[in-house]
């Protein structure tokens, strides 16, 4: 799927925790951004990587996209030169915003964050209050230094919870989970062990999850090539059993959209004309993947032999 980007100048740069910078991005020429609904992220173009920011800011300003960036001491790269290289003034390219993990209707809401998983979460607990629906949002993170956007979350006048591990230990999800009513959705965003242990203990149905790395699945057997018809581009692939559809529309010449290749991002999302995927992403529901009108090249396959694409 082809996608627009924009040319946007940060405008202002702010601390909002122990290692947590905000980054406020606007048009030079301040014209209004594209809209977005909380839990919306953006491609962002930095130190010649991209990345995914989820939209931590208010949709109803216009005029200004804001991130949260964490410091990684493990990062590969995009978040240290956000960190030391970015600097108000500068231009950044971003891609428009992309939601697949919208806040839906539901009579009340939980929301369980861990460390800068919260920037989705604050933009969705912002409009909850909004709303006038019920929430209540439980955030932990190593210790209250370091758990960004404390005042915000708590100005909301919702049920918070702030829970440092260095005073009081890991989240309590049996309490925070307890009695969830048959209307409520939970949504979660942080490390993958909270994610599964959120996961363990939410019925079926009522969770939303936002992951910041791909989850280890074992597979039995072997992958087997098939053949890829690229309808708009005219050409037909052949990819094989070690390579994905994304590895071998660029060895084509094919030009693609990807980022993080682990099935999370949704950058590379690309419409199923003819054949059936076999669905390996972590982004799409469920009733998507019985649909298969789209499917994430950089990870899914291939369960009918052959494949039409709008590539």
């Amino acid at each position: 799927m082809s996608e627009k980007s924009l040319e946007l100048f940060v405008r202002r740069m702010t601390w909002e925790a122990e290692g947590v910078l905000s980054v406020e991005l606007a048009d030079p020429h301040g014209k209004p951004l594209p809209a977005w609904t909380p839990g919306a992220h953006l491609d962002v173009h930095v130190g010649g990587h991209v990345r995914q920011y989820s939209l931590c800011g208010d949709p109803k300003a216009s005029d200004t996209y804001r991130i949260g960036v964490l410091d990684e001491p493990s990062s590969r790269g995009g978040s240290r030169y956000v960190h030391t290289r970015l600097r108000p003034g500068q231009s950044v390219t971003v891609s428009e915003p992309r939601n697949h993990f919208a806040l839906e209707e539901a009579d009340s809401y939980v929301f369980v964050a861990g460390g800068i998983g919260i920037t989705p979460l604050l933009a969705m607990a912002r409009e909850a209050a909004r709303r006038g629906v019920p929430w209540r949002l439980v955030h932990g993170g190593r210790s209250r230094a370091s758990m960004a956007f404390g005042p915000e979350l708590a100005a909301l006048g919702g049920d918070v919870t702030f829970v440092p591990q260095d005073e009081r230990g890991h989240i309590d999800l049996d309490a925070a989970l307890a009695g969830l009513p048959e209307d409520a959705l939970v949504y979660s965003c942080g490390p993958e062990p909270l994610l599964a242990a959120v996961e363990d203990r939410c019925p079926e149905g009522l969770i939303r999850l936002e992951r910041f790395a791909a989850p280890v699945v074992e597979r039995a057997g072997d992958d087997d090539s098939f053949e890829v018809e690229c309808r708009t581009s005219g050409v037909t692939l052949t990819v094989g059993a070690n390579a994905s559809v994304l590895e071998a529309a660029e060895e084509a010449g094919l030009s693609v959209n990807s980022s993080c290749r682990d099935g999370i991002c949704g950058s590379c999302e690309t419409r199923v004309l003819e054949g059936t995927p076999d669905h390996r992403d972590f982004l799409l529901s469920e009733a998507e993947h019985a649909a298969s009108a789209t499917m994430m090249i950089c990870v899914s396959r291939c369960s009918s032999g052959r494949l039409v694409l709008d590539l």
